[in-house]
């Protein structure tokens, strides 16, 4: 799957509701914006080569987008930060999702960037197409 990978600076946090039973790769259409983080394994997040049947951990959260004038008591965020950043303007099925996880990976190890241990996983309505993006916190090696 070729991929365009970012860098992408988030200025803000964007805020999500928890879900019972999150189902990640279940998005269906009319589901609205949802996020989910995944912490990526131990043993693979920093891999040139990981194996994509162990690279997603365990689910952290999921969720739907905060309505902003409900105040949820409990949210979660997408936090501020520096992200290398994919989408494709479909939804994507799991395995579509891991391989593009894969790539970035690839693309900032390939840059000596550090990956972060998490992995979040987007979908939303955008321009009158579904939207899958990913999202990988990362820090400059030497900490520049």
């Amino acid at each position: 799957m070729e991929t365009e990978i970012i860098r992408f600076n988030l200025l803000s946090p964007l805020c999500y509701v928890p879900e019972e039973n999150p189902d990640p790769f279940g998005y269906r259409e009319g589901s609205g914006e949802k996020l989910f983080c995944f912490e990526l394994d131990e043993a693979h997040h920093s891999s040139i080569e990981p194996d994509k049947t162990k690279l997603l951990g365990n689910l952290i959260f999921g969720g739907k987008a905060a309505d902003k004038a409900a105040g949820a008591a409990e949210t979660f965020e997408l936090p501020k930060g520096n992200y290398l950043f994919a989408q494709k303007r479909e939804i994507l099925c799991q395995q579509d999702i891991i391989d593009m996880a894969a790539e970035i990976q690839q693309e900032g190890l390939w840059q000596r960037l550090l990956p972060g241990k998490k992995l979040y996983l987007r979908y939303l309505f955008e321009d009158g197409r579904f939207v899958t993006q990913l999202f990988r916190p990362y820090a400059e090696k030497g900490g520049r």
